[in-house]
């Protein structure tokens, strides 16, 4: 008998190693995807790492302008006064907060009850410092089109923090953000199906990697799909 599509949720958490409130929902983040405790749905983790830290003693490794960026984006679409770590943003248009367990555990049932777009990641391959892959998605049924993202990411790291409101702790992340990259668009009703190069950094370790690929609204906004590999293979030469 097949076993039932799950439905997959995407999890962005804004975090920082320079943030002294970030570790405990670092590990919220690590142990909810590990347990998947959400009937019918896969939970995907992000973690993206902001710069705006960066000045307090200790410069994040993993940060960058970008993700900044990023989540500043967000603050505007959502109406927030100001941008925090940790801030973890559900499907792309809502909050959720790890504090509150039973209203967080209320809001990812109710989006595992949201029919998502059918994406996936074909032949996802690393050579010369290059992963090269496509992404697949059936929006033949969507009355909205969006941007078609491909993100790698560090399965999981480890930093021994030496300054900052961190020092002397040893800190772990999951799916660290090394490479966000839009890759193109698609129109409403229609499929998409393209492939993707992205140039990767020295000393890669392709065992330590996961690759995820997301439709989201323009001008970000609602996720409509998202899927995730760890399985790359070794291209040619």
């Amino acid at each position: 008998m097949a076993h039932a599509q799950k439905t997959p949720i995407l999890l962005e958490l804004f975090t920082s190693e320079g943030c002294s409130s970030c570790p405990p929902v670092d590990v919220w983040a690590e142990r909810l995807e590990a347990a998947q405790p959400i009937a019918g749905a896969e939970i995907i983790v992000l973690s993206e790492h902001v710069n705006y830290w960066d000045h307090d003693g200790w410069k994040d490794p993993f940060s960058s302008d970008q993700l900044t960026a990023r989540q500043r984006e967000y603050g505007t679409l959502l109406g927030l006064s100001d941008d925090y770590t940790p801030q973890v943003i559900l499907d792309g248009d809502a909050e959720v907060h790890p504090q509150n367990g039973a209203l967080t555990k209320q809001s990812l049932e109710k989006a595992a009850g949201v029919p998502m777009m059918a994406v996936r990641i074909d032949g996802a391959a690393l050579a010369s410092g290059e992963l090269t892959g496509r992404v697949v998605a059936d929006g033949s049924g969507q009355k909205h089109g969006g941007d078609v993202y491909i993100v790698v990411a560090l399965d999981k790291t480890m930093t021994d923090v030496l300054a900052g409101e961190n020092d002397g702790k040893k800190l772990t992340n999951v799916a660290v953000v090394r490479n966000l990259v839009k890759v193109g668009k698609l129109e409403k009703g229609k499929a998409f199906d393209q492939p993707f190069h992205v140039k990767l950094w020295d000393g890669v370790d392709p065992a330590n990697l996961r690759v995820v690929a997301f439709v989201q609204g323009s001008d970000l906004g609602k996720v409509l799909g998202v899927a995730m590999t760890k399985e790359i293979g070794r291209g040619g030469n």
